[in-house]
């Protein structure tokens, strides 16, 4: 049997530290890459070894973290790395009958694929050398973890295999995923004998991190910093005080954590502090566990329900609400806005939606108009909320404060790019896409909002591969999406993509709320089919619209609109009309029109 299983099995297991910042702290250098100190400088590698085993470690990990090849460019380079880094651990290993972690940080900037194969070659240099046991440590994501572990398998005989996820305080990855939803997604599918969290936060946030997670019966691998950094002249120190340290790392390990040890910032002198507290405790003097938030719903102390979203009731209920979306103004000046809006609610308007910077040009923010509209209307509404212009923290911050405003559906998007004539000026964002921002707000909803938001996304119909869509629909479902708003359906093509759209999509219990927007000129038929992405109108409505004054022209709209919504009302769960040039009295005529 494998040692480290058998280890685990007798209590905590101690790992190593930092060798990085250690590493940078001996050589008095910014905190950078040390991987090739293994081939310059061994000797002060095997030192750095040497003083984590005498600390008490039982397991050190190889100075590889970063030995990949979008790293250091060249394979040979990457081998040289591993080789020397293997050779060193094992050499530093053997006097203490200590084991040796494979380490692998994660490789970024690659497509899932590519960063799946480059896992592999990383590991098929680990296994010629006759390693057993692996570490994927600070992790965003489990893009490629899964194969790589797989391939382990059907190498090695018994092999031990951990991963780490990078979260901040709030228990959310970069990436905007929640670490306790990857813990257990890998854990299920079982090709990880320890999964858990390293890097980023302290032992404190750490534990308090741990408390609000039901993470019973997973074997946790918990690696937090020394602390917060702090930069002087160009360097990063950790400041936590190593005794400070270890009381926390064995209090982590009593609440149950099977494999604990540092990472950023940590020394021999972190570890030593964290095996003499261990010697210290005795398993029977274990704290008490936090409570869950599961527990606490069991025992009826959660928090009274708030009242739900009715446009979203009206979809379950099979009603056939209506959304209208209105486009922001570009002034401050929200009256001309907010008569037209109050014009819809009178109309029969379930839901007012809101787009967010439409084609990337500034105007009034979707989410605060929002607000703006349910506090004085008392209507339903619903903003974009776009990947482009906001990082997690930003996206965190906007959601609470959309959610103490009584808003419960977002529309996300992954939102036009920025003109190119303005990307020296105007900067984009783009942490998230639409299928990553609707998983956070997924893994958002069971902590932070007392109830959580339906998210909806967008379906382009007129795709030039509908194919392709569908199956990026699919992924957004399984994301987190409830929905999708579609864009409108002004041909024949877009109405059959529909229909394609309700056999594949309604299997998956996603509503569908059916694209229409009213065609007002021909000049404005010529336009969205030769310059707005996304939206196909057909020769035939074009041709229709040739000569007609705005009354005519708006009468065939009103006309239009409600052929379309008849023709896709028996595959769709409900109405999404667009509101063009502010024609809100001819959207409640439209309305009207469906209604009756």
């Amino acid at each position: 049997m494998n040692r480290i299983k058998q280890w685990i099995e007798q209590g905590p297991l101690l790992v190593d530290g930092g060798m990085g910042t250690y590493f940078s702290s001996k050589e008095h250098l910014p905190g950078s890459g040390c991987e090739m100190a293994s081939i310059e400088k061994p000797v002060l590698i095997s030192a750095i070894h040497r003083e984590y085993l005498e600390a008490g470690a039982r397991v050190i990990k190889t100075n590889t973290f970063a030995a990949n090849r979008p790293t250091y460019r060249h394979t040979e380079t990457v081998r040289r790395i591993i080789r020397a880094s293997w050779n060193l651990a094992v050499r530093a290993a053997a006097p203490f009958g200590a084991e040796v972690f494979a380490d692998i940080g994660p490789v970024t900037g690659l497509p899932p694929a590519a960063a799946a194969r480059e896992y592999r070659f990383i590991v098929e240099e680990f296994l010629s050398l006759g390693a057993e046991n692996f570490l994927f440590e600070t992790n965003a994501d489990d893009t490629g973890l899964d194969e790589a572990a797989a391939y382990i398998r059907s190498k090695a005989e018994d092999p031990f295999l951990a991963a780490s996820f990078a979260v901040l305080p709030d228990g959310y990855t970069r990436s905007g995923i929640f670490g306790e939803d990857l813990i257990r997604d890998l854990t299920a599918r079982g090709n990880f004998d320890a999964v858990g969290f390293n890097c980023v936060s302290g032992v404190r946030q750490m534990a308090r991190l741990l408390e609000d997670m039901d993470l019973e019966g997973v074997t946790l691998s918990i690696m937090p910093n020394a602390g917060y950094p702090t930069v002087v002249g160009n360097r990063t120190f950790y400041d936590s005080d190593p005794v400070y340290f270890g009381r926390g790392l064995a209090e982590i390990a009593a609440r149950g954590a099977s494999i604990i040890g540092g990472c950023c910032g940590t020394t021999p002198a972190h570890i030593a502090a964290a095996r003499e507290e261990l010697t210290k405790k005795s398993r029977d003097l274990r704290s008490a566990p936090g409570r869950s938030r599961s527990e606490a719903l069991a025992a009826g102390e959660e928090e009274d329900r708030v009242p739900e979203s009715p446009f979203f009731e009206k979809l379950r209920a099979g009603e056939m609400p209506v959304a209208v979306e209105l486009d922001p103004p570009e002034t401050a000046d929200v009256r001309k806005y907010m008569d037209g809006a109050a014009r819809l609610a009178a109309a029969g308007c379930d839901l007012l939606t809101i787009a967010d910077c439409p084609v990337a040009r500034a105007r009034m923010d979707s989410t605060l108009l929002a607000c703006r509209v349910k506090r004085d209307l008392g209507m339903e509404t619903i903003p974009h909320l776009t990947c482009r212009d906001r990082n997690l923290n930003a996206t965190k911050a906007l959601l609470l404060g959309l959610s103490a405003e009584g808003l419960r559906n977002v529309l996300v998007i992954t939102g036009d790019p920025i003109p190119t004539a303005e990307r020296d000026e105007v900067k984009s964002v783009y942490q998230f896409n639409s299928r990553k921002m609707a998983a956070f707000i997924r893994g958002l909803g069971r902590k932070s909002f007392p109830v959580p938001f339906h998210v909806f996304g967008a379906l382009n119909l007129n795709a030039r591969n509908f194919d392709v869509e569908l199956r990026i629909a699919r992924e957004k479902v399984e994301a987190g999406m409830v929905g999708f708003f579609t864009q409108p359906v002004l041909s024949r093509r877009a109405l059959e993509n529909l229909k394609q759209a309700r056999r594949t999509l309604q299997p998956a219990g996603a509503y569908i709320i059916g694209g229409i927007i009213p065609v007002v000129s021909q000049r404005n038929a010529l336009f969205m089919e030769n310059e707005i992405n996304g939206i196909h109108v057909s020769q035939e409505i074009i041709r229709r619209y040739e000569g007609l004054d705005r009354d005519a022209a708006e009468a065939l709209a009103l006309e239009l609109s409600v052929k379309i919504a008849r023709d896709m009302a028996p595959f769709i769960d409900g109405y999404y009309l667009m509101t063009p040039f502010g024609r809100t009295k001819l959207m409640a005529r439209i309305i009207a029109g469906i209604r009756g």
